[in-house]
Protein backbone atom coordinates (compact mmCIF):
# COMPACT_ATOMS: atom_id res chain seq x y z
CA UNK A 1 0.00 0.00 0.00
CA UNK A 2 1.20 3.52 -0.84
CA UNK A 3 0.95 4.89 2.73
CA UNK A 4 3.23 2.20 4.11
CA UNK A 5 6.07 3.12 1.75
CA UNK A 6 9.03 5.12 3.02
CA UNK A 7 9.17 8.78 2.01
CA UNK A 8 12.14 8.11 -0.25
CA UNK A 9 10.25 5.45 -2.19
CA UNK A 10 7.21 7.70 -2.55
CA UNK A 11 9.35 10.58 -3.79
CA UNK A 12 11.09 8.32 -6.32
CA UNK A 13 7.76 6.98 -7.58
CA UNK A 14 6.36 10.51 -7.77
CA UNK A 15 9.37 11.64 -9.82
CA UNK A 16 8.58 8.78 -12.18
CA UNK A 17 5.05 10.06 -12.75
CA UNK A 18 2.99 8.36 -10.04
CA UNK A 19 0.89 11.31 -8.82
CA UNK A 20 -0.84 9.20 -6.17
CA UNK A 21 2.42 8.99 -4.30
CA UNK A 22 2.55 12.73 -3.75
CA UNK A 23 -1.02 12.59 -2.46
CA UNK A 24 0.20 9.98 0.05
CA UNK A 25 2.96 12.36 1.17
CA UNK A 26 0.42 15.15 1.58
CA UNK A 27 -1.83 12.92 3.70
CA UNK A 28 1.17 11.86 5.78
CA UNK A 29 2.34 15.41 6.55
CA UNK A 30 -0.66 17.72 6.10
CA UNK A 31 -1.49 17.92 9.82
CA UNK A 32 2.15 18.46 10.81
CA UNK A 33 2.70 21.19 8.21
CA UNK A 34 -0.56 22.89 9.15
CA UNK A 35 0.38 22.79 12.86
CA UNK A 36 3.77 24.34 12.11
CA UNK A 37 2.15 27.12 10.09
CA UNK A 38 -0.51 27.69 12.73
CA UNK A 39 2.05 27.95 15.52
CA UNK A 40 4.06 30.43 13.47
CA UNK A 41 1.12 32.51 12.26
CA UNK A 42 -1.64 32.03 14.81
CA UNK A 43 -4.38 32.16 12.21
CA UNK A 44 -6.21 29.14 10.82
CA UNK A 45 -6.80 30.59 7.35
CA UNK A 46 -3.21 31.76 6.97
CA UNK A 47 -1.99 28.37 8.19
CA UNK A 48 -4.14 26.58 5.60
CA UNK A 49 -2.84 28.88 2.87
CA UNK A 50 0.78 28.31 3.93
CA UNK A 51 0.31 24.53 4.11
CA UNK A 52 -1.25 24.48 0.66
CA UNK A 53 1.49 26.71 -0.76
CA UNK A 54 4.20 24.56 0.84
CA UNK A 55 2.85 21.35 -0.70
CA UNK A 56 2.41 23.01 -4.08
CA UNK A 57 5.96 24.35 -3.97
CA UNK A 58 7.27 20.93 -2.91
CA UNK A 59 5.50 19.28 -5.84
CA UNK A 60 6.75 21.89 -8.30
CA UNK A 61 10.32 21.52 -7.01
CA UNK A 62 10.42 17.79 -6.34
CA UNK A 63 13.08 17.47 -9.02
CA UNK A 64 15.36 19.58 -6.77
CA UNK A 65 14.92 17.40 -3.70
CA UNK A 66 18.19 15.74 -2.68
CA UNK A 67 17.38 12.17 -1.61
CA UNK A 68 20.43 12.11 0.68
CA UNK A 69 18.29 14.14 3.10
CA UNK A 70 14.91 13.46 4.67
CA UNK A 71 11.87 14.56 2.68
CA UNK A 72 10.26 15.63 5.95
CA UNK A 73 13.06 18.14 6.70
CA UNK A 74 12.96 19.50 3.16
CA UNK A 75 9.18 19.95 3.29
CA UNK A 76 9.41 21.60 6.70
CA UNK A 77 11.97 24.07 5.40
CA UNK A 78 9.62 24.99 2.57
CA UNK A 79 6.68 25.41 4.99
CA UNK A 80 8.78 27.46 7.41
CA UNK A 81 9.93 29.75 4.61
CA UNK A 82 6.34 30.20 3.46
CA UNK A 83 5.27 31.09 7.02
CA UNK A 84 8.17 33.52 7.41
CA UNK A 85 7.20 35.16 4.11
CA UNK A 86 3.67 35.72 5.43
CA UNK A 87 5.05 37.18 8.65
CA UNK A 88 7.31 39.47 6.63
CA UNK A 89 4.41 40.67 4.50
CA UNK A 90 2.14 41.48 7.42
CA UNK A 91 4.74 42.73 9.90
CA UNK A 92 6.61 41.34 12.85
CA UNK A 93 3.83 41.28 15.41
CA UNK A 94 1.25 38.56 14.93
CA UNK A 95 -1.78 37.79 17.00
CA UNK A 96 -1.75 34.14 17.93
CA UNK A 97 -5.04 32.44 18.60
CA UNK A 98 -5.81 28.82 19.25
CA UNK A 99 -8.64 26.40 18.82
CA UNK A 100 -9.36 25.43 22.41
CA UNK A 101 -10.89 22.11 23.40
CA UNK A 102 -13.30 22.19 26.30
CA UNK A 103 -12.35 20.51 29.56
CA UNK A 104 -14.70 18.77 31.98
CA UNK A 105 -13.71 21.30 34.67
CA UNK A 106 -14.80 24.84 33.65
CA UNK A 107 -12.45 26.50 36.17
CA UNK A 108 -9.46 24.52 34.92
CA UNK A 109 -10.56 25.16 31.35
CA UNK A 110 -10.62 28.92 32.00
CA UNK A 111 -7.21 28.85 33.71
CA UNK A 112 -5.68 26.84 30.87
CA UNK A 113 -7.18 29.21 28.30
CA UNK A 114 -5.70 32.19 30.16
CA UNK A 115 -2.25 30.59 30.35
CA UNK A 116 -2.42 29.58 26.71
CA UNK A 117 -3.41 33.10 25.71
CA UNK A 118 -0.47 34.56 27.64
CA UNK A 119 1.99 32.14 26.06
CA UNK A 120 0.60 32.75 22.57
CA UNK A 121 0.79 36.51 23.09
CA UNK A 122 4.39 36.33 24.30
CA UNK A 123 5.34 33.94 21.50
CA UNK A 124 3.69 36.20 18.92
CA UNK A 125 5.71 39.17 20.16
CA UNK A 126 9.02 37.41 19.50
CA UNK A 127 10.92 37.85 16.27
CA UNK A 128 10.14 35.27 13.57
CA UNK A 129 13.62 33.76 14.01
CA UNK A 130 13.09 33.22 17.73
CA UNK A 131 9.53 32.02 17.26
CA UNK A 132 10.67 29.53 14.61
CA UNK A 133 13.20 27.75 16.83
CA UNK A 134 10.75 27.60 19.76
CA UNK A 135 7.94 26.24 17.60
CA UNK A 136 10.13 23.61 15.98
CA UNK A 137 11.68 22.50 19.26
CA UNK A 138 8.75 22.63 21.66
CA UNK A 139 5.66 22.25 19.50
CA UNK A 140 7.07 20.03 16.75
CA UNK A 141 9.54 18.20 19.04
CA UNK A 142 12.45 18.44 16.59
CA UNK A 143 16.05 17.78 17.51
CA UNK A 144 18.66 20.53 17.19
CA UNK A 145 19.98 18.80 14.08
CA UNK A 146 16.52 18.69 12.47
CA UNK A 147 15.92 22.35 13.31
CA UNK A 148 19.27 23.18 11.73
CA UNK A 149 18.30 21.39 8.53
CA UNK A 150 14.89 23.05 8.38
CA UNK A 151 16.21 26.56 9.06
CA UNK A 152 19.54 25.98 7.30
CA UNK A 153 21.52 26.87 10.42
CA UNK A 154 24.51 25.25 12.11
CA UNK A 155 23.74 23.35 15.34
CA UNK A 156 25.59 25.94 17.44
CA UNK A 157 23.41 28.72 16.03
CA UNK A 158 20.28 26.68 16.70
CA UNK A 159 21.33 26.16 20.32
CA UNK A 160 22.22 29.81 20.92
CA UNK A 161 19.08 31.08 19.18
CA UNK A 162 16.95 28.68 21.18
CA UNK A 163 18.56 29.81 24.44
CA UNK A 164 18.00 33.46 23.53
CA UNK A 165 14.41 32.78 22.43
CA UNK A 166 13.62 31.01 25.71
CA UNK A 167 15.08 33.89 27.68
CA UNK A 168 13.08 36.46 25.73
CA UNK A 169 9.93 34.39 26.14
CA UNK A 170 10.59 34.07 29.88
CA UNK A 171 11.01 37.86 30.21
CA UNK A 172 7.85 38.54 28.20
CA UNK A 173 5.85 36.06 30.28
CA UNK A 174 7.17 37.62 33.51
CA UNK A 175 6.12 41.05 32.25
CA UNK A 176 2.64 39.73 31.43
CA UNK A 177 2.40 38.10 34.86
CA UNK A 178 3.35 41.36 36.61
CA UNK A 179 0.51 43.17 34.82
CA UNK A 180 -2.06 40.58 36.00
Amino acid sequence: MVQEDADEALVARCRNGDGGCFAALVRRYERTVFNLAFRMLGNVEDARDVAQAAFLKALENLHRFDPRYRFFSWLYRIAMNEALDVIGRRGRQTELTDVHAADDDPARDAANADIGERVRGALGALSPDHRAVLVLRHYQDMSYEEIGRVLELPDATVKSRLYEARERLRVRLADVEERH
